[in-house]
């Protein structure tokens, strides 16, 4: 016969070890971890099948096992569930995580100029063109690019005044925009 401390503390420790597995699938199914913990959940398994046929008189700590054990296989059909889609590659959350990348604004910090361009138009016009390639889209030639600056330059003085302002290529929508802030002085 096992004493009622000795159980507890043994539940305690199972459910931690629970928690642990859980957390290890959750970060392998995000993509974070590259093979899923099939050997700590093999160690599991066999720690719950060893805990299940012990004799525990006391109701409350049977009952607290059975939760766990019931907890234990619920996980189960939903860690296969999820590996199943992986594996047929209908699993959401990894097609989000690479869509989410794509779709990240590109900011001039990301798509450097080229060297030796000291005319903005030249630099913006290049980061333009990464950021069109990168979307696999055709670029806009430079004189668009020029006509279109000049026929925002009086929306601009009008917003930012006298300021300083830096134009930005970012990616909204898989499509490049340029984008107008004001320079930030130090």
């Amino acid at each position: 016969m096992v004493g009622r401390e000795k159980i507890t503390g043994l539940l305690n420790q199972v459910e931690k070890e629970l928690k642990d597995l859980e957390i290890a699938y959750e970060q392998y199914f995000l993509g974070i971890e590259k093979r899923s913990p099939e050997q700590q959940r093999g160690k599991f398994t066999a720690r719950m099948r060893n805990l299940v046929t012990l004799h525990i008189p006391q109701t409350a700590l049977r009952y607290r096992l059975n939760v766990i054990a019931s907890r234990f296989n619920s996980y189960c059909g939903y860690w296969n569930r999820i590996q199943r889609l992986i594996d047929e590659g209908k699993y959401e959350r990894h097609t989000s995580r690479i869509q989410r990348r794509a779709s990240e604004p590109a900011t001039a910090s990301e798509l450097p100029p080229k060297e030796g361009n000291a005319d903005p138009v030249d630099n913006l016009y290049e980061q333009l063109v990464q950021a069109h390639q990168a979307c696999q889209l055709r670029p806009p030639n430079k004189e668009q690019v020029a006509s279109f600056l000049a026929k925002q330059a009086e929306t601009i003085k009008q917003r930012f005044g006298d300021k300083q302002v830096d134009f930005v290529v970012e990616t909204e929508a898989g499509k490049p925009k340029i984008k107008v802030r004001a320079k930030i002085q130090s």
